[in-house]
């Protein structure tokens, strides 16, 4: 096992040296130029503006521009913002509990709901509670994030007033108001992964249910409920694993519009200001941070394979 991680682990240095290029390369196609609105505006002078494009290496190659910032990001340096003058490492590390707390309950909320929900559609398929299932998960997967978590606010927070629509209580000063304040993010993200998850599930357990083994189990007497629990739902749980990985890499880079609907100061708010700004070392720093998240969840991925599945670090 631990010579099928170093392989991944080694597989991984040319794809984020891509990773990297990418990221640096695509930030080069943002129009305007940064030195003149750092220099002053549209009316700085020449040389205060020649003199920014120096300090900051844009007078330079594109080659060695990336090597300057490949360099920098390497050593954990991901610049200083052009319009706030803040570091932005420091930021993404100051912001992301809040992205990480949001991502986490909604994982949580998709596997609370998405288990039992693919277990029952998937142990009973055709039944009146497969097509129930089923039913249902096509809605949560039609719905977007942003329309159900306004009609949450909508229902629970405005009308109701059982919970807070905005803001954000770290959980070492009230668990219970961290809680109450993610509520509604955690229910609008977590809803349609579950609505995923459950339909994979299903899928993949109704194909397991119809090996031979399963049938061989059932044929020596083993209850249907051992059945599923010691010998189907493992083997099952190929292609969802591969769904909750990406989905809760999705949950972390994804959080862009909920963060601001729900006035969280997360790394989604923190790049969508940036953007807006056109602050590129922010823009450059949390696309690198997320694409490095999603890399690193897709190794966790298939790690999950090889221990669920030997044949896998043998391949």
């Amino acid at each position: 096992m631990l010579g099928y991680i170093a392989r991944r682990l080694l597989a991984l240095i040319p794809l984020l040296l891509i990773i990297t290029f990418v990221v640096f390369a695509m930030t080069l196609l943002i129009p305007g130029d940064p030195a003149i609105e750092i220099a002053g505006g549209l009316h700085a002078r020449p040389e205060d503006v020649a003199r920014v494009r120096h300090e900051l290496h844009f007078d330079r190659s594109m080659p060695v521009r990336y090597g300057f910032w490949l360099d920098d990001a390497v050593h954990g340096d991901l610049g200083q913002s052009y319009l706030h003058n803040s570091d932005v490492a420091a930021e993404i590390r100051r912001r992301f509990p809040v992205t990480l707390s949001m991502a986490l309950g909604a994982l949580v909320i998709t596997i609370l709901i998405g288990v039992p929900a693919g277990i029952i559609a998937g142990t009973r398929p055709g039944s009146v509670r497969d097509r129930t299932t089923t039913l249902g998960s096509s809605v949560g997967i039609a719905m977007p994030d942003f329309w159900v978590a306004m009609v949450l606010i909508v229902i629970f927070a405005v009308r109701l007033q059982l919970l807070p629509a905005q803001g954000y209580v770290p959980p070492n000063v009230s668990v219970w108001q961290w809680m109450r304040h993610l509520a509604l993010p955690w229910i609008a993200m977590g809803f349609a992964g579950a609505a995923s998850f459950a339909r994979q599930l299903r899928g993949s357990l109704i194909d397991t249910l119809e090996q031979d083994y399963v049938r061989t189990a059932e044929a020596k007497g083993a209850s249907r409920r051992r059945v599923v629990f010691k010998h189907a739902l493992k083997n099952a749980a190929f292609i969802p694993v591969t769904v909750l990985g990406l989905q809760f890499a999705y949950m972390l880079g994804g959080t862009v519009v909920l963060e601001n609907i729900f006035s969280l100061n997360g790394v989604g708010r923190y790049f969508y200001q940036a953007l807006i700004e056109k602050d590129i070392p922010v823009i450059q720093g949390v696309t690198l941070f997320v694409a490095l998240t999603f890399v690193l969840i897709n190794l966790g991925i298939d790690i999950a394979y090889g221990y669920l599945n030997p044949k896998v670090r043998l391949s």
